[in-house]
């Protein structure tokens, strides 16, 4: 008998502690409602945070581009003063670098945010070609014929 009774008495405490633990229905659907708040909360800073940094980058990007449209004018005020044999060589570089550049700013002017992901990409294919225009630029610029 006693026996039965420290039966009965323990599943009615598991009994107890299983359904005192079991959330209703309506608290369940409140934590949900709650984490969709916060998930809902950390995608706009993330967002917010990402729209940032474009304008961030594009400000810098802009800067250097200016700073390309400066050395490229320098060197067209450099063609007059170029061998005659020479002038025709360096202008077309100088127009050449000159249409790269204006590209360039195309390209960063018509990016549209869409994605992180995407933004990764562009970033690194535009800093590349921002790499390659800044040596062709350095480049001319060392390789001055006289």
């Amino acid at each position: 008998m006693r026996n039965t009774f420290i039966k009965i008495s323990l599943i009615t405490a598991i009994s107890t502690a299983l359904f005192s633990s079991c959330s209703s229905p309506a608290e369940k659907l409140n934590e949900a409602n709650q984490n969709v708040v916060q998930a809902n909360k950390d995608l706009d800073k993330a967002n917010e945070d990402y729209l940032i940094e474009l304008d961030t980058y594009r400000a810098a990007m802009n800067e250097k581009i200016e700073e390309n449209n400066k050395s490229i004018a320098e060197f067209k005020q450099r063609i007059d003063q170029q061998k005659k044999e020479a002038k025709a060589d360096y202008k077309k570089k100088v127009d050449e670098l000159e249409q790269k550049n204006s590209d360039i700013k195309k390209k960063m002017d018509d990016y549209k945010a869409d994605g992180k992901e995407n933004w990764e990409n562009f970033k690194l294919e535009f800093n590349h070609d921002m790499d390659e225009l800044g040596a062709a630029i350095k480049s001319l610029g060392q390789n001055d014929v006289k």
